[in-house]
């Protein structure tokens, strides 16, 4: 018994680096295991390709394989005897991260030009720690600022007295309602309706020419400039001859196949959302991080704040930005902040008025298991969020793909059954990745979905139990 089975993988590797893909995914994955045989290079009327073997000794199955190079790539497999399922599935995630591991590498390599027409050119910013902090703290859940927030408290209490808890829940939510004015902060550009788009220009260059050349930032700035005034300044489109013009005279040898150009209509895709989910639409902030995120702040959508960084412009495709967008909606439509302000206040004045005794005798463990019990009832409304940008859009399994490219590298490290049940117990308001896109992928009729919060509870509950049979 034969058959076939193919899929592809989509890739902003551009076709200057489709053989160091190729070279990648052989020394990296295929020569690493014994059970990949025949690895040849090819090429034929599809492009460039590497084609393999899959055998395991003792078992009457075997796969061929090839991999073609191109955007997608192209996988395909001849299966010989009855292949299982969960060994196929493995395959196909395995090369996935190998191409997600080798873009990732690309990036370093890349230079990349963001703007917004109308708007002061900013250079691409490091992913710092007091950014990272904000968006952490200041967004989505805020879970994170309410429970230390509360655990100052603790210090606290021995100067203000029992009057403590109610004079922080105040201050708590005096803050919460200004989230959105802290987020935009780290913003650079605000997307409106005059000033839609975001332009990105990529230079890719080969790992080789990485190592030759180093781009001082203030070139870089310079460079990013002259496209923008020879381009946008006088009401032009980017075009990739004029880029090539602008590299040349810094001494970049560009090529067409390096060069590429992405042009999105964030305002709109935003609107679309927010008509899907009957929002108002909230105050939009690009952030030119390298970083792929995207937050919401804020209590209600008029008061809210959307923050996308350039890095999930760049590695998310349109369909892909606009299901992300949506889990962010979720959050707003169904106050998700007020909720985990709610529930945080409520373990903190449950402690000190009622359960303060066993606090006492507790002492940690009492604190580390009331947050890890806070973290993983967050997981429910992250969960209920992902649920309904699959309802109200329509597409799980393009927000499953979404979550794949952002989330690979945990992909890796929850394939271990113990890493998987830190993943559920730890401070993360958000499930395991695993689970979110299996979750996600499995979902064949989402507008069926009545009440997507009880069934969030119910999921991440069995899922949590699965581990332990």
């Amino acid at each position: 018994m034969s058959s076939k089975s193919s899929f592809t993988i989509e890739t902003e590797i551009s076709p200057i680096n489709f053989d160091y893909l190729l070279k990648f995914i052989e020394e990296n994955y295929l020569r690493k295991r014994n059970i990949f045989k025949e690895i040849v290079f090819l090429e034929d009327e599809r492009g460039k390709a590497l084609s393999f073997k899959v055998m395991v000794e003792g078992l009457p199955w075997s796969i061929d394989a090839s991999i073609v190079a191109g955007n997608p790539i192209l996988v395909e497999m001849y299966l010989s005897g009855p292949v299982p399922e969960e060994f196929i599935s493995r395959i196909k995630e395995d090369l996935f991260i190998g191409v997600q591991v080798f873009e990732d590498r690309i990036r370093q390599a890349t230079l990349y030009f963001t703007w917004v027409e109308g708007k002061t050119i900013v250079p691409e910013k490091v992913f710092s720690k007091k950014n990272n902090l904000i968006i952490k703290v200041f967004s989505e859940s805020m879970l994170f600022f309410f429970l230390i927030f509360i655990f100052v408290s603790i210090f606290l209490f021995i100067i203000f007295g029992p009057y403590t808890p109610i004079f922080l829940v105040m201050i708590q939510f005096i803050i919460l309602l200004f989230s959105g004015k802290i987020v935009s902060s780290i913003g650079d550009w605000e997307i409106t309706k005059d000033n839609p788009y975001v332009h990105i220009l990529q230079y890719q260059l080969t790992p080789e020419e990485f190592e030759r050349i180093k781009v001082n930032p203030r070139i870089l700035n310079e460079i990013k400039n002259e496209v923008y005034n020879l381009t946008l300044a006088k009401g032009k489109k980017v075009e990739c001859e004029t880029a090539k013009d602008v590299f040349s005279r810094y001494g970049l040898k560009c090529v067409p196949e390096s060069v590429s150009v992405k042009i999105l209509n964030l305002y709109d895709l935003v609107e679309y959302a927010c008509k899907k989910f009957n929002l108002s639409i909230p105050k939009i902030i690009v952030s030119n991080i390298t970083i792929p995120n995207a937050a919401a702040s804020g209590i209600s959508s008029k008061y809210g704040v959307m923050l996308i960084t350039t890095g999930l412009l760049v590695q998310l495709n349109e369909e892909e930005i606009l299901t992300v967008v949506g889990h962010e909606l979720s959050h707003i439509k169904g106050k998700d902040t007020v909720a985990f302000f709610t529930l945080a206040s409520a373990e903190y004045v449950l402690r000190v008025y009622v359960l303060w005794p066993l606090v006492m005798i507790l002492g940690f463990i009492y604190l580390l298991f009331a947050f890890s019990m806070v973290y993983f009832i967050a997981k429910f409304f992250e969960s209920k969020a992902d649920l309904e940008s699959a309802i109200k859009l329509g597409k799980p399994k393009v927000l499953a793909e979404a979550l794949r490219k952002i989330g690979f590298r945990r992909l890796v490290l929850e394939r271990d059954t113990s890493f998987r049940i830190r993943a559920w117990l730890g401070f993360d308001p958000h499930p395991p990745i695993y689970f979110r896109i299996k979750r996600l992928e499995e979902l064949e009729n989402p507008e069926d979905i009545k009440h997507p919060l009880l069934k969030s509870i119910k999921d991440n509950v069995s899922a949590f139990i699965s581990l332990f049979k």
